[in-house]
């Protein structure tokens, strides 16, 4: 079972998707996409850590995600990333075009071919106001065109909004 869990900031969305992971039965890992900057991102880390489960393998991966899922590939396996969104913005902070292209046409392929249990966890950011700067606009549109293939690549997408899950796709 493929699963996007897409929400806001604060949705709900993070606990909700490692529900679906813990209901899966299966070893679970963790794919953490972060990078910390600032403190209130060292603050937002440490409080989705003390959130997890013990026994989750835990790996902390920026950039190469695709070649991660395809290291855990199994039938056998249980997966979470969180957060796609800052996985796209990792990539768009190196600016390189190719490399971009290239993770994003790798990931896809890498959600294609899992043959475990996988729930990718996405902001949708496309509901506010338009940014006012270019580099927000681009991470709007290339997170919305990401989200919208992985739909396509899912059993099931899943919004969640006050904490509350609204099936998208099941």
């Amino acid at each position: 079972m493929k699963h996007l869990v897409l929400g806001g900031v604060r949705s709900g969305k993070s606990a909700f998707a490692q529900e679906q992971v813990v209901s899966s039965g299966k070893p679970v890992s963790y794919v953490a996409t972060s990078q910390v900057w600032d403190e209130d991102m060292a603050e937002r880390v440490r409080l989705h850590k003390a959130n997890r489960p013990s026994d989750w393998q835990i790996i902390e991966e920026p950039l190469v995600l695709a070649e991660v899922l395809s290291s855990l590939n199994s039938p056998e396996q249980a997966v979470i990333v969180e957060c796609l969104t800052l996985w796209m913005t990792n990539l768009l902070c190196l600016e390189d075009e190719d490399r971009l292209e290239e993770e994003k046409r790798a990931l896809l392929r890498a959600v294609e071919d899992f043959e475990g249990d996988l729930v990718l966890v996405s902001s949708e950011v496309g509901l506010g106001i338009m940014p006012m700067n270019a580099l927000a606009r681009r991470f709007g549109d290339e997170a919305g065109v990401m989200n919208q293939m992985l739909a396509k690549l899912t059993d099931r997408v899943t919004f969640v909004a006050a904490g509350l899950p609204l099936p998208l796709k099941s």
